[in-house]
C-alpha cells in the first residue's frame, strides 16, 4: 500500500520543492541522504525515488542560501541513519560550515572521527552513543563549556589534556571503557 507521502520519505527538508524554511529555523532537521537507486530498487522501493534533473550552478547556491548551516546556533543532529560513507561526507559537508552552533546534539550516529572539523563558538556537545575511541577524534572546540560522550568508546584519558585551554566545566563519560582505569575520577 502506497501512502501520499511515500515520494517524500527519502527527502531531506530542503529537497522539498515550493517552501523558504531555512536551515538557521529548523532545531532537528533531517540531513542525511536517502538510499541510492540501486539500494531502493533490491528494496522494491524504486517508486520512491524523485526524478533527478541537472542540477544548475544557480540551483546549488539557492539549496547552499536555504540551508543556511553557517547562522544556526542551535541544532540537533541526532539519529541521522549514517549507515554509508556518501551518507558521513555529506554530514560533515554540514558540520564544517556550522561556524556560528553554540549548542550541538549529535547523538547516535555511529561516528568514529571529527578531529578534521572546527566548531569555534560551540559551548555544549552532546555525542553520546556513538563509536570515539579518543578524545583526539573530537572536533576543535576552543570555547566549549559541557562535553557528554557518554556510550562511547573512550578507552584511555590521553588527549584530554587538550581540553586544559578551554573553559570546560562539565565532562560526561559515563558507560565508556576508561571508567575502569585506576584513578580515572583524579586522571
Amino acid at each position: 500500500l502506497k501512502l501520499p507521502s511515500d515520494s517524500f520519505k527519502y527527502l531531506s527538508w530542503c529537497d522539498i520543492e515550493e517552501h523558504d524554511v531555512r536551515g538557521n529555523q529548523l532545531h532537528c532537521p533531517r540531513v542525511r541522504e536517502g538510499p541510492s537507486k540501486e539500494e531502493l530498487f533490491f528494496r522494491g522501493e524504486e517508486h520512491t525515488l524523485k526524478k533527478r534533473k541537472q542540477v544548475t550552478d544557480t540551483e546549488k547556491w539557492q539549496k547552499k542560501l536555504q540551508e543556511n548551516w553557517e547562522n544556526c546556533a542551535e541544532l540537533n543532529l541526532s539519529f541521522q541513519d549514517l549507515g554509508d560513507l556518501y551518507q558521513m561526507e555529506n554530514f560533515k559537508r554540514i558540520l564544517q560550515r556550522l561556524i556560528r552552533v553554540e549548542k550541538l546534539w549529535l547523538v547516535d550516529n555511529s561516528m568514529t572521527d571529527l578531529s578534521a572539523i572546527r566548531l569555534p563558538r560551540c559551548r555544549e556537545l552532546n555525542v553520546n552513543k556513538n563509536h570515539f575511541t579518543s578524545f583526539k577524534q573530537l572536533p576543535k572546540m576552543p570555547q566549549i563549556q559541557h562535553l557528554s560522550l557518554a556510550e562511547n568508546n573512550i578507552m584511555t584519558l590521553s588527549g584530554i589534556s587538550d581540553f586544559r585551554h578551554t573553559p570546560l566545566e562539565s565532562l560526561i563519560l559515563k558507560r565508556n571503557p576508561c571508567e575502569f582505569q585506576e584513578r580515572y575520577r583524579q586522571l
